[in-house]
């Protein structure tokens, strides 16, 4: 039962640290709702020779008949999940709400390996069903606004679309399961690189709380790792997904510290409550349970990290004048080499 609940907590650590929202950093942060999506921009350029679609669609082709299978994972072979982190306010319910934190986690258990990968919230990508290129974080919202419960599925078929990587399994989920997570655990150690001062990080409430963090390891709360994710103080959504992968390691030492067990037990019902209401997956709690145990045991050594960022990407400002990064397809296949592994397409 122990290794269980260990292996168990080592996977909703690895699956809750992109419940983070997002920080725009902005003088008035808007509620991030359905209701306030991007008017949806047309794509009169000709991007023939700058998709980065590994997949090779035509960037002008109309996609409203597009099928995108999606298949379940199977329970033995390589399971790529698509995590979705959502900029939630206190009191809102449901998924349409766009996807501002973004990973595509791949398990291999026969190679015991595991990749990591960020996705920018900018990405402008084909999403399937619309003749108008979109930012890839719009499609969970996009797909909930044409039926409840269809946002994870389109998300999962634009990722599969546009990266030729399919997609097994979803998890969505808002930052407050972070948070319970790591007070859970007392707190996680991070080592912040450089000093920190957002004095106009957004609350909840249309206000501010600032985040000011001294360079150097630091120990912090759930509440300030979840800012500490999501802040772009300094640096640019680039920065902040490498931030969110810090959290990622110092969670997963934390959980899997054996010390830590009479807290976890101790507060299991209350972030049992917490994770269940605001973390929802396509996953059965059988198949969470076996990959918590192999997670468990996995070697950090195993883990490969990545991010999207301007290496495999290039700025681009819309019609209406949005800026926007279009993916560079001649980089993003050996980015995804390697991280995934050259079989990432089977």
């Amino acid at each position: 039962i122990t290794a269980a609940l260990i292996g168990t907590l080592a996977l909703v650590g690895l699956v809750v640290v992109v419940l983070f929202g997002t920080s725009d950093n902005s003088a008035a942060p808007a509620a991030d709702t359905i209701s306030v999506l991007p008017t949806p921009v047309d794509a009169r350029v000709n991007y023939a020779d700058a998709t980065g679609m590994i997949s090779g669609a035509a960037a002008d082709s109309a996609l409203v008949n597009t099928i995108i299978d999606i298949t379940p994972w199977d329970g033995t072979s390589r399971l790529n999940i698509l995590f979705m982190g959502l900029d939630r306010r206190p009191g809102e319910t449901g998924i349409a709400f766009r996807s501002d934190s973004m990973m595509i986690i791949s398990l291999n258990p026969q190679t015991g390996s595991v990749g990591v990968l960020s996705i920018p919230r900018d990405l402008y990508v084909s999403v399937p069903g619309y003749s108008a290129r979109q930012r890839i974080n719009s499609a969970l919202p996009l797909g909930e606004l044409q039926r409840a419960g269809y946002g994870p599925t389109l998300a999962m078929q634009t990722i599969q679309h546009n990266f030729g990587m399919p997609i097994h399994e979803y998890i969505v989920a808002d930052y407050t399961a972070l948070i319970a997570l790591i007070d859970a655990v007392e707190g996680i150690e991070i080592d912040v690189p450089t000093p920190i001062s957002d004095y106009w990080f957004p609350d909840q409430y249309d206000g501010y709380d600032p985040l000011v963090l001294s360079a150097g390891v630091q120990w912090m709360d759930g509440s300030t790792a979840q800012k500490y994710g999501r802040t772009r103080h300094g640096d640019s959504d680039f920065g902040r997904a490498r931030r969110q992968q810090q959290v990622i390691f110092a969670l997963r030492e934390r959980l899997l510290n054996l010390d830590n067990l009479p807290a976890l037990i101790a507060s299991a019902p209350a972030l049992y409550g917490s994770i269940s209401a605001n973390v929802e997956t396509s996953l059965s709690l059988d198949q969470l349970l076996r990959l918590g145990m192999w997670l468990r045991d996995l070697d950090t050594n195993a883990i490969t990290m990545g991010v999207i960022d301007a290496d495999y990407t290039s700025d681009f400002i819309t019609d209406d004048g949005a800026a926007v990064l279009i993916p560079r397809s001649e980089w993003m296949y050996g980015l995804f080499t390697r991280v995934f592994g050259a079989d990432f397409a089977g």
